[in-house]
């Protein structure tokens, strides 16, 4: 691949990336306007082999529906659990996720990476 064709694709990847982010952004507003609790996750760090960039979003409201990604499916059920204690206490936390940890090898984050995740309540 030449450094041009390179540089294109790495370019679409960044707008398709963007792009997922409003979509759920999105889903969270209509799901806010719909008088639901919703949560937002956000991947705010990463390292090493991450299955999503940071600023991946996964909207969560309070019957445990989500939309968008923070893993890929590797810990999904995890982050929307914690959001879902996040919704009902209203209190803000952080999560990480990584092959050293033995709640990601629970989870299935076995990419090598690990990742930090964000989980707050919209308002």
């Amino acid at each position: 691949m030449t450094s041009s064709a390179s540089y294109q694709s790495a370019n679409h990847q960044a707008l398709e990336t963007v792009q997922d982010a409003l979509d759920v952004l999105c889903v969270a507003e209509g799901w806010r306007k719909a008088g639901r609790d919703v949560a937002l996750a956000t991947v705010v760090e990463t390292w090493g082999s991450a299955p999503r960039p940071v600023g991946s979003h996964l909207v969560i409201d309070g019957e445990g529906n989500f939309e968008g990604s923070v893993s890929g499916g590797c810990v999904e059920g995890a982050v929307v659990g914690e959001a879902l204690d996040v919704l009902e206490s209203g209190t803000a936390r952080m999560l990480e996720f990584g092959v050293a940890d033995e709640t990601a090898w629970k989870v299935g984050l076995s990419c090598g990476g690990r990742i930090r995740v964000y989980v707050e309540k919209v308002a």
